[in-house]
C-alpha cells in the first residue's frame, strides 16, 4: 500500500512522461467455450452501472522483472482465465424492456501493450493515490471500446516502466460485475500467471437468484430511484483526503457521544462526518435535499442463497435523505445514526424490493442531485492480486465522481492502515471542504 500523509494529501505533482503502445488487441478464450446467450440480473442491470469504472494497479517488478515480461505473462493467463469466465468475453445487447443480457460471443476482450519511459519511485514521489499523473496514457481509450452494448467488457492495459516494475489499469463495463466480482477475476489470472493449473475459485453465473419478482412487488420505497435531474457540470477539481488511525480517533472523542465512541466503525465515523463537511462546503440552502448513498454488498445475506465465487453485481444502495439545514444542525452523532439505520435496512426483502423497484420504474438511474455516494474498497482483496511480481504497492479506483467516493485502504506515514478518500467538487467548493476537514480534527 502506497505512504500517504496522516490526514490531507496536496494535489499530485506536476510529472509527464512517455508511453508507447503497440496496437490494441482482442484477447479471447484460450480453449472453445459454449456459445449461448445469459441474462444478467435485475441488481446488474440499471441505468446507474450502464457505463465504464477505471481501475489501476502499480507493481514494483522485483527478481522476475528480468526473466519474464508482465505483458506477456498476463496475456495468456488472461486468455486462459477466460475459458471459466466466457461470459466476460462476450457483448451486451438489450432485449424486451431493455433488458441486458450476455451473447457469449468469445469475441474477447481488450488487451494494450506498452512501455513508458518513467521509474515507480518517480510515479509515487508524483503521489500514488488519484488524481494520478497521465492516466490517460497508462488506460488509453481505445477508439469504440467504451460503450455499454456491443464492445468489449474490459479493456487491459499493461504498462513496463523503466525499473522493472509495471501498471496495470483496466476500465470494466460495470453492468457484469461488482469490485469484488473484478477482483475475483482478476485473481484467477493473478493465480494462473503464477502457474497453478486452474483458478481456486470456481465462478457460477447464478444470476437469476437477484431476478425480481414476477409480479414485482416492491416493500419500501427506494428515495434514491426519485426523478431528481442531475447537477449541472462545473470546473471540478479532485484530492484525496487520508485518515490514520489517530485522526479518525480524535474525530470520534470531539464528535461523537461516549455511547458511539466505542462501538462506530471508521466506516460509519467518516462517512457522516464527511457527507457533512460536503454539504457544508458546497454552500446549499437549508432547506435543500441532500442524500446519503451506502453501497452494502449483499453476499453475506444468507437468504438470497448467493453461491460462493459468484461474480455479479450483488450491491445495493441503501439511502439517507436530509434536509441541508437539519444535518448541520445536528450533531456528529446524530449522522452516523442515521448511517446506522440505512445499514440496519438491507436485508434480503430490501435486496428484492430494489430489483422489483428497478423493473418497474424502467431501471433508471439513481438520484443524482445533491448525493454523496460512498463505497468501501477497502475489503475488496485487490491488494492480493499478485501477478508473480509480488502485490501492488497500489490497487483501487482510479478516479473519483462529484456524486460519490471509494474508501480506500492505504498506509500513513507511520505505516499504519489508514483510509483514504478522493473527492471530487467545484474549485471553491473543494478549499471549503479542506477547512471543514481540518476543522473535524481540531474541534
Amino acid at each position: 500500500m502506497p505512504e500517504a500523509k496522516e490526514l490531507i494529501r496536496t494535489p499530485a505533482m506536476a510529472l509527464t512522461f512517455t508511453v508507447r503502445r503497440r496496437e490494441p488487441e482482442l484477447v479471447g478464450p484460450a480453449s472453445p467455450t459454449p456459445r449461448e446467450t445469459k441474462r444478467l440480473s435485475d441488481i446488474d442491470d440499471h441505468e446507474t452501472l450502464r457505463g465504464q469504472v477505471p481501475i489501476i494497479f502499480f507493481y514494483r517488478g522485483g527478481p522476475r522483472a528480468a526473466t519474464a515480461d508482465p505483458a506477456g505473462v498476463i496475456r495468456r493467463a488472461l486468455g486462459e482465465a477466460l475459458v471459466p469466465y466466457y461470459p466476460v468475453a462476450g457483448r451486451l445487447r438489450e432485449v424486451e424492456a431493455r433488458k441486458l443480457v450476455v451473447d457469449c460471443t468469445g469475441e474477447g476482450v481488450m488487451f494494450v501493450e506498452a512501455d513508458a519511459d518513467v521509474r515507480l519511485a518517480e510515479l509515487e514521489v508524483a503521489g500514488l493515490m488519484p488524481p494520478f499523473p497521465c492516466v490517460d496514457q497508462l488506460l488509453f481509450d481505445v477508439e469504440g471500446s467504451g460503450g455499454v452494448l456491443n464492445c468489449p467488457l474490459l479493456l487491459i492495459q499493461v504498462t513496463r516502466l523503466l525499473c522493472g516494475g509495471f501498471v496495470l489499469a483496466l476500465r470494466l463495463n460495470h453492468t457484469i460485475c461488482d469490485a469484488i466480482g473484478i477482483n475475483q477475476f482478476l485473481s484467477a489470472v493473478a493465480e494462473l500467471a503464477r502457474g497453478l493449473p486452474a483458478p481456486t475459485v470456481a465462478p457460477p453465473w447464478s444470476r437469476e437468484l437477484l431476478e425480481a419478482r414476477n409480479p414485482p412487488r416492491p416493500s419500501f420505497i427506494h428515495p434514491e430511484f426519485d426523478v431528481v435531474p442531475p447537477p449541472p457540470p462545473g470546473d471540478m477539481v479532485t484530492r484525496t483526503f487520508t485518515f490514520g488511525p489517530s485522526v479518525v480517533n480524535a474525530i470520534r472523542k470531539l464528535g461523537l457521544p461516549p455511547s458511539l465512541q466505542d462501538t462506530a466503525t471508521t466506516f460509519e465515523v467518516l462517512t457522516a462526518a464527511l457527507w457533512r463537511a460536503r454539504t457544508a462546503a458546497l454552500e446549499l440552502s437549508p432547506g435543500e435535499d441532500v442524500r446519503l448513498a451506502l453501497i452494502c454488498n449483499v453476499r453475506g445475506l444468507p437468504e438470497l442463497g448467493l453461491p460462493a465465487g459468484y461474480y455479479g453485481n450483488a450491491v445495493v444502495s441503501a439511502d439517507v435523505l436530509a434536509t441541508a439545514g437539519s444535518l448541520l444542525a445536528g450533531s456528529l452523532g446524530d449522522a452516523v445514526e442515521l448511517v446506522r439505520q440505512a445499514k440496519a435496512t438491507v436485508t434480503a426483502e430490501y435486496v428484492r424490493s430494489t430489483a422489483d423497484m428497478l423493473v418497474l420504474r424502467g431501471r433508471p438511474r439513481v438520484a443524482m442531485s445533491n448525493m454523496f455516494a460512498v463505497s468501501d474498497n477497502r475489503r475488496t482483496g485487490f491488494y492480493g492480486v499478485d501477478f508473480g511480481w509480488g502485490v501492488p504497492v497500489f490497487a483501487g479506483p482510479s478516479c473519483a465522481m462529484f456524486w460519490g467516493s471509494f474508501i480506500l485502504a492505504v498506509r500513513n506515514g507511520d505505516g499504519e492502515d489508514a483510509a483514504a478518500l478522493p473527492i471530487m467538487l467545484p474549485r471553491p467548493a473543494m478549499d471549503r471542504f479542506a477547512l471543514e476537514v481540518e476543522r473535524l480534527v481540531k474541534g
